[in-house]
């Protein structure tokens, strides 16, 4: 089964912390990240 996931943060730093407890968690791979602006980054 494959799914898409998103994390959505204001800051670099919330979105490694989230990633990294996101891999941990589970058996997922980060496929990337973009700045958004105004201080947001997504993570898929």
């Amino acid at each position: 089964m494959d799914a898409l996931g998103m994390i959505e943060t204001r800051g670099l730093v919330g979105l490694i912390e989230a990633a990294d407890a996101m891999v941990k968690a589970a058996r997922v791979q980060l496929v990337s990240y973009e700045q958004i602006g105004g201080g947001y980054v997504t993570a898929l």
